[in-house]
């Protein structure tokens, strides 16, 4: 049996040759203890797809709690008493002038949240107007995630301007049912389907340490892959207060860093985004993960959790010698 080194070198091969990497190679690769290597690895291969490029994100929560479903990982669920400001749809005011500051602060896209099952008509109607706007005055590329998607909005959203929807699968789905029960990891994929055929760009990720196994996380990941994804985001549980995992742990940097670096050989092309948990578990040495496989980060905060000011990672993004896309 080749040791560890030339293991992942003729994983390197096998990716470069087009050639997809099975599942009993993907496990080898998650439990080498030849991090370094793997994560190297990981990076070239990020490298030869993208270039020295980094996609640069922001996001704004514009619609917070009152969501109908009960993810466990989430405190914006209605069903928990989570300590998180809830508010209602934001103005169209606010959402521009984030719009602006996301522009202003290096990002290439701006990403709208909103917590839904999926938006009554009429802030649907309302949100579009404000992407209308947006990418009418300002050069930005704009998101957006707000649930559940019917084909007609799917293609109203392509057709108004929306370049990628945010749709993640969350877990595996041998593991879904353990953390939610108000929809189906079926749902999620439906989905995701549908902004693919509408033309829309998929960004469809998950979230790693939840309690699922190292096993169920590749699971997860060649369900993404199936999607063909142009975006995979990557987000670490930060447990929140009054959620059902409000007492997990996460995962360890290091099982962070083979996460993203495995998932990097099994998806070479798509945009990999390290999400939220990055300031949280990598502290000031959040940029190994974008030496690890990532090509992507999400800036200013996420959705009920904060981030490092946007110019501490963008100078982070030129330290390490490169530059958002």
């Amino acid at each position: 049996m080749k040791d560890d080194v030339e293991f992942i070198d003729e994983m390197e091969n096998k990716v470069d040759s087009g050639a997809e990497i099975r599942l009993l190679e993907a496990e080898r690769l998650l439990n080498t203890t030849n991090v370094q290597i793997l994560a190297e690895t990981a990076n070239r291969i990020a490298r030869k797809f993208s270039e020295d490029l980094i996609d640069v994100e922001m996001l704004l929560n514009a619609k917070s709690g009152s969501c109908p479903e009960d993810c466990s990982f989430c405190a914006q669920s209605s069903f928990y008493e989570s300590k998180i400001t809830k508010y209602p749809l934001l103005s169209k005011k606010i959402m521009v002038e984030r719009a602006q500051k996301a522009k202003d602060s290096g990002a290439n896209s701006f990403c709208l949240v909103c917590a839904y099952r999926s938006p009554p008509e009429s802030d649907f109607n309302y949100i579009c107007d404000i992407i209308e706007y947006i990418k009418k005055y300002l050069e930005i590329d704009v998101n957006v995630s707000l649930g559940f998607m019917t084909k007609e909005r799917a293609r109203h959203l392509k057709m108004i301007g929306v370049k990628r929807y945010n749709h993640n699968l969350e877990t595996s789905e041998s593991y879904f049912s353990q953390i939610c029960r108000t929809h189906d990891f079926s749902d999620r994929v439906n989905t995701a389907r549908i902004v693919k055929e509408a033309g829309l760009e998929l960004c469809c990720g998950g979230i790693i340490g939840m309690g699922e196994t190292t096993k169920q996380r590749l699971e997860l990941a060649y369900s993404i892959r199936d999607l063909s994804p142009n975006e995979v985001p990557i987000n670490i549980l930060i447990p929140k207060s009054g959620t059902p995992f409000e007492n997990l742990h996460g995962v360890s940097p290091i099982d962070a860093i083979k996460t993203i670096a495995v998932w990097r050989f099994l998806m070479p092309t798509p945009i990999i985004k390290i999400a939220a948990g990055r300031e949280v578990y990598f502290r000031d040495d959040d940029n190994l993960a974008l030496k690890a496989g990532a090509n992507g980060i999400i800036i200013g905060g996420y959705l009920t959790t904060n981030g490092n000011d946007p110019s501490r990672d963008i100078q982070m993004i030129h330290d390490i010698g490169i530059n958002p896309a």
